[in-house]
């Protein structure tokens, strides 16, 4: 033991483990390339249960089979939802036929990718089951126990939704407006079982369990063991395995006498993780956990005073400390997330969690309960309209790099080093307004159509369209409490690369393919004015343009001219389309909206027209892109945009046999994503994000 306690307390290991351990991560991740034991044109799947969820008409299933398997059943009648939720086990054993897919990839820039999260659990095909049959019911102990626990949070009427939280690790039961106002505020890392809900139950267990006046050695066994169920209780999420691991190891120190420090153990566990699952490294709750627990045991000893300013501490350190991750994926944090952490986590920590325990015990203090979280609920609403959110770009690996070292000066010598850290994130912010470039995205949003342009320093920032998407109206069964906006991942995109203002907001007209995300958009991004073309149904307009200045056909910015070519009012929102000339960096970019044949006609005869970049019509449709029209602006570079495997069938085979008859370039969203051209000389600088 002496010789393994010199090794593992040694710089030496620390220096050799820690490049090991990145090797190791990179090629167990990255040159290491994995595949399915199935093949895509299966249609039949069998396995266990580990997870699922009904949530309106669509259920979730993690299935472990040959592997792990994302499973999607979207569910018929009423009945049929209750019927699943009275079969449906964790451990239960079923059958399912349907088709494998494979994930795809997000197609608007520095968004969720799907396809990777995915990856990085080691699942490589979502199944679309067509049927499920149940094939065998034996369930073993542990998950016999889930269900039970699930069984009993099902007789609760109002606290269900944070009973799953708080017990199970599940939160998406939590209405989904709440939960994005607890994201708003910061807080989110209370209703995902964490380090903080570890802590309490070990430290119940242990009074408990004192109380009984066992030994040291069976308290220490029997949390162990409760621990190691937990984790399965939970999932095995990250923030749970961490926590219940380094306790672990902890104690492990302790009886071996290794006198290793607690940032050592942690060390220790971390290397362990990566060793026997290199994808947790890209596990936001992995990171979460890690970078706070090493941050809050360094800064530890400056966590001193009363229990509101150990709080405040603690709550700078944790968000100082996970700051480049949060930068990283969400391009945003909350300036009052350390104080809105001094008002919630008491009332959570020290009442509603144990509350809820006793709660799932005494059913009969329910109502308490359900005011507590109601309590919580309005207090987290009011925190969000006191928000004051400061969004920063993307951030690149050297800026993260630089801000570690930051802190760590703040840790080793001085802890007003850490001021230097609000001096890099105004750097990171401001840093597009050095940009000289100007750029235009045209954007996947499926069925719709969608563009971003952005000139030289952010002189002008404007969005043609939003993309939308047609809803039809459902039973309340069918209603999801959670469901996918693509204008929210629009928003996101855009906060990504620092925008949070639109000089302009263009509706080329009133279809929902076009302007559907509007409302998503300006709740989030502030719009300074609009433009409208002149049939746009006056619902829209009114709803859309309210305390903003609206201007009609011409827009004259700081680097480009834009002018609508189109004047023809009819009771056609197609006819009526706007048709944007865009003139930037001498270039002219052709935006044709839903416009027909006959208003192109109608441009060649009005204008003479020097076409660089065309957006073609109403989506490579045939009742645009006439051969003559195309024929006459002979544009460098043809854009369509449309969704994959849409029911119209776009782009059109005449389209795209004009546009191939002539030898022009072309890019169509379905096949290359978002479409991002960098306007320099030779417009050579094509970038695609693709599906």
């Amino acid at each position: 033991m002496p010789k393994l306690r010199i090794i593992l307390q040694s710089k030496l290991f620390l220096i050799v483990s820690l490049c090991l351990i990145i090797i190791y991560a990179l090629v167990g991740t990255k040159v290491i390339k994995y595949n399915s034991s199935y093949n895509i044109n299966d249609n039949y799947l069998e396995g266990k249960i580990v997870s699922y969820k009904i949530d309106g008409n669509k259920l979730n299933i993690l299935l472990k089979a040959q592997e792990k398997v994302e499973v999607i059943y979207y569910i018929n009648t009423l009945e049929e939802q209750e019927k699943l939720k009275n079969t449906l086990k964790y451990g239960l054993t079923i059958k399912l036929t349907g088709t494998f897919s494979i994930p795809l990839n997000n197609t608007l820039p520095n968004t969720f990718n799907y396809k990777k999260y995915l990856y990085n659990k080691r699942i490589y095909y979502i199944f679309t089951a067509k049927e499920i049959k149940i094939s065998s019911n034996k369930i073993n102990i542990l998950a016999q126990i889930k269900n039970k626990i699930r069984e009993r949070i099902e007789t609760f009427n109002n606290t269900q939704s944070y009973m799953y939280a708080f017990i199970l690790g599940e939160n998406d039961y939590i209405e989904g407006n709440i939960y994005e106002a607890f994201k708003d505020n910061g807080i989110t890392h209370l209703f995902a079982v964490s380090g903080m809900h570890v802590s309490f139950l070990v430290t119940l267990i242990q009074s408990l369990l004192k109380r009984l006046k066992l030994k040291e050695q069976g308290i220490d066994f029997i949390i162990v063991v409760f621990l190691f169920f937990y984790m399965f209780l939970v999932g095995f999420s990250a923030s749970v395995v961490r926590a219940s691991l380094l306790f672990i190891l902890i104690l492990i120190n302790k009886k071996l006498n290794l006198k290793l420090s607690t940032e050592r153990v942690l060390y220790i566990l971390f290397l362990m993780l990566v060793i026997i699952e290199p994808f947790y490294i890209y596990d936001l709750g992995f990171q979460y956990s890690f970078i706070t627990s090493l941050c809050l045991i360094l800064f530890g000893k400056k966590i001193k005073g009363n229990y509101f300013k150990r709080l405040f501490l603690i709550s700078l350190i944790a968000l100082l400390g996970s700051l480049p991750i949060t930068l990283a994926n969400f391009y945003e944090f909350n300036l009052l997330t350390v104080l809105n952490n001094i008002i919630i986590v008491p009332l959570v920590s020290l009442i509603l969690f144990p509350l809820t325990l006793l709660t799932f015990i005494l059913p009969f203090l329910e109502e308490i309960l359900s005011f507590g979280f109601k309590l919580l609920e309005n207090l987290n609403i009011f925190l969000e309209a006191l928000k004051l959110n400061i969004v920063v770009p993307k951030i690149n690996i050297l800026e993260i790099v630089i801000y570690y070292i930051i802190g760590y000066f703040g840790y080793k010598y001085n802890f007003k080093y850490v001021l230097g850290i609000g001096l890099l994130i105004l750097v990171i912010k401001f840093k597009p307004y050095l940009d000289f470039n100007s750029y235009v995205y045209y954007l996947d949003v499926g069925q719709g159509d969608s563009s971003l342009i952005v000139s030289a320093n952010r002189k002008d920032v404007i969005m043609i369209d939003t993309g939308g998407e047609i809803t039809y109206k459902k039973e309340a069964w069918e209603e999801r409490n959670k469901s996918f906006n693509l204008g929210t991942n629009i928003v996101l995109f855009l906060k990504s690369l620092g925008i949070t203002k639109l000089d302009l907001l263009v509706i080329s007209h009133g279809d929902l393919d076009h302007l559907g995300y509007a409302e998503t958009i300006i709740k989030d991004i502030e719009v300074k004015q609009m433009m409208f073309n002149n049939n746009l149904y006056n619902n829209y307009e009114e709803a859309l343009s309210k305390n903003r200045n609206i201007i009609k056909n011409n827009y004259k910015g700081k680097n480009l001219i834009i002018n609508n070519l189109n004047s023809l009012v009819n009771n056609n929102e197609n006819d009526s389309s706007l048709v944007l000339n865009v003139h930037i960096n001498n270039y002219n970019l052709l935006y044709m909206g839903d416009a027909p044949k006959k208003v192109e006609q109608q441009i060649l005869e009005d204008y003479n027209l020097n076409c660089t970049i065309l957006k073609l019509g109403h989506h490579g449709s045939n009742t645009s892109s006439d051969y003559e029209f195309l024929k006459a602006l002979k544009p460098q570079i043809s854009i369509i945009s449309a969704g994959r495997n849409n029911r119209y069938n776009h782009p059109s085979k005449e389209t795209l046999d004009n546009l191939e008859a002539l030898n022009l370039q072309y890019y169509t969203t379905q096949t290359k994503g978002t479409i991002k051209v960098k306007l320099t000389n030779n417009l050579k600088n094509i970038n695609f994000i693709a599906p």
